[in-house]
C-alpha cells in the first residue's frame, strides 16, 4: 500500500504558500477523543429518538407518514450539512464552523422539544440535521489534517467503531429515557449532550488547519474543487461505493425491525439483542478493517468488505424468497452489516488521502453521498408491505451489486497495492 505523505502535495497551496515540511501534527489523546465524539451526532439524532416516535405521533395528532418525515428531514439535513460545512471549513478553518454547528445543534434540539405541531418539528429536525452534519464532516477533515498514512486509516477505523457503539447504545438510551420522560424530554437530553460536546470543543479543540493552508475564493472555487474531485476516477469510485453500501445499511435500519418482529415474531427485547449483535459486528469489523488496511492494503480490505456485503445481501434475499428460519436471516444481516463496516475505513481514507488541501470539501461529498443514497433507499423496503421481506433483500442485494460493479470499474487492485509503505508503518 502506498499512500502519498501528507507533506508532498505537488502543488502550492491555494493561498500561494508551497507546502513544505511535515503536515502531520502531534495529537493528544483528549483531542482524539473529541474528534471521535463528533461522529455520534448522526447516530444519536436518529436512534435515541426512534423509541418515542409513536408517542410523538399520537400527541401531535399527526399521520404516521408525517411523523416519518421527521426522520427523513434529519437524514437530509445530515447530508446537506456536510456538503455545506466541508468547503466552508476549507476556507475558514475547522474550529469556527465546528463551534457554530454544535451551538446550532443545541438550539435546534431545544426547538424540537418546544415544537407545537408536526410541521415545525419537521423543519426543526431538518435544521438539527444540518447542524449535526457539521460535526461529522469536520471530524473527518480534521483527522486528515492531523494524520497521514497508516495512522489516518487507523483513525477512520476508530470513527467506525464509535459510530457502531453509538448505534448500539442509542436505542437503549432512548428506551430508558422513554420510561422517565416524553419525546420532548429526549430532545432536551440531545441538547444537553450537544452542550457537553460544545464545552469539550471550546476547551480542547484547537485549529487543525493553519491559515496558510486554507483555500481562498467563494462558490466559484468550491465548484472547481468539486469538479476536480469528481474528475478523479479513484475518488469518484470510492464515493459511489460508499453511497451504495450506505444504501444497504439504511435499508437494513429501515426494514429489519419489520422483518424480525413482524415476520419472525421477535419481541422488542429479542430485536434489541439482534440489533446489538449486528452493531457488535459493525464495531469489530470496522476496527479490524482499519488495522488490516494499515498493515496490508486499503483496496484489498475494501474488496473483502464488499464480498461480505454481497454475500449477506444475497443470503437475505434467499431467506425471504425461500422462507428460511430466523437463524438464516440473522446470519445474513450480520454478514452484510459487518461487510458495510469493513468498507468504511478504506473508502474514507482512499477518498481523502490525496486531498489534504481540500479535505473538508472531499469529506463533504463523501458524507452527502452516504446520507442521500441511504435516505433514498430506506423507503423502498416498505413497498411490499410490513409482512414481506423480499424488498429488503432486493434493495440490499442491488446496492451491494452496484458497489461491487463500481469497484470493478474504478478501483484496480495492483500487486504494489499489497505492500505497505515503509514510510507510514
Amino acid at each position: 500500500m502506498t499512500i502519498p505523505p501528507a507533506n508532498t502535495d505537488p502543488a502550492a497551496s491555494p493561498s500561494g504558500h508551497h507546502r513544505a515540511g511535515p503536515r502531520e501534527q502531534a495529537v493528544g489523546r483528549a483531542l482524539a477523543v473529541v474528534l471521535t465524539l463528533l461522529t455520534i451526532f448522526g447516530p444519536l439524532s436518529m436512534d435515541v429518538y426512534l423509541p418515542v416516535l409513536p408517542a410523538l405521533t399520537t400527541e401531535l395528532r399527526a399521520a404516521t407518514s408525517a411523523a416519518q418525515l421527521t426522520v427523513t428531514a434529519c437524514l437530509l439535513g445530515l447530508g446537506l450539512g456536510q456538503a455545506a460545512a466541508g468547503p466552508l471549513s476549507d476556507r475558514l478553518g475547522r474550529r469556527r464552523p465546528l463551534l457554530a454547528g454544535v451551538l446550532a445543534y443545541i438550539l435546534t434540539s431545544t426547538a424540537c422539544a418546544l415544537s407545537p405541531a408536526i410541521e415545525p418539528l419537521i423543519a426543526a429536525r431538518f435544521v438539527q440535521g444540518l447542524a449535526g452534519g457539521v460535526g461529522i464532516v469536520i471530524a473527518q477533515a480534521a483527522g486528515r489534517d492531523l494524520y497521514s498514512g497508516g495512522k489516518l486509516v487507523r483513525f477512520y477505523g476508530h470513527l467506525t467503531v464509535i459510530a457502531g457503539l453509538a448505534a448500539v447504545i442509542g436505542p437503549v438510551i432512548g428506551g430508558q429515557l422513554a420510561s422517565v420522560t416524553d419525546w420532548r424530554g429526549i430532545f432536551l437530553v440531545l441538547s444537553a449532550i450537544g452542550a457537553l460536546i460544545l464545552l469539550a470543543c471550546l476547551v480542547i479543540f484547537r485549529e487543525t488547519l493553519p491559515a496558510h493552508d486554507r483555500v481562498t475564493g467563494g462558490l466559484t472555487r468550491t465548484g472547481r474543487d468539486f469538479r476536480r474531485l469528481i474528475g478523479d476516477r479513484t475518488f469518484l469510485g470510492v464515493v459511489l461505493i460508499s453511497a451504495f453500501v450506505s444504501a444497504a445499511l439504511f435499508a437494513y435500519l429501515a426494514g429489519a425491525t419489520y422483518v424480525l418482529q413482524g415476520i419472525y415474531g421477535l419481541s422488542p427485547q429479542g430485536y434489541a439483542v439482534a440489533f446489538g449483535l449486528n452493531s457488535l459486528g459493525f464495531m469489530v469489523f470496522g476496527f479490524a478493517a482499519g488495522r488490516l488496511s494499515e498493515r496490508w492494503s486499503e483496496k484489498g480490505t475494501l474488496l473483502i468488505g464488499l464480498v461480505l456485503c454481497l454475500l449477506g445481501a444475497g443470503g437475505l434475499l434467499a431467506t425471504a424468497v425461500l422462507a428460511l428460519p430466523l437463524t438464516a436471516v440473522i446470519l445474513s444481516l450480520f454478514t452484510m452489516v459487518s461487510g458495510v463496516a469493513a468498507t468504511s475505513p478504506p473508502t474514507t481514507s482512499l477518498a481523502l488521502a490525496n486531498y489534504p488541501d481540500i479535505a473538508g470539501t472531499a469529506s463533504s461529498l463523501l458524507g452527502l453521498a452516504r446520507f442521500a443514497c441511504g435516505g433514498l433507499a430506506a423507503p423502498l423496503v416498505g413497498l411490499g408491505g410490513a409482512d414481506n421481506a423480499v424488498p429488503l433483500g432486493l434493495v440490499t442485494l442491488v446496492s451491494a451489486g452496484l458497489a461491487m460493479s463500481t469497484y470493478a470499474m474504478t478501483i484496480r487492485l495492483r500487486p504494489r497495492d499489497r505492500q505497505p509503505s515503509r514510510a507510514h508503518r
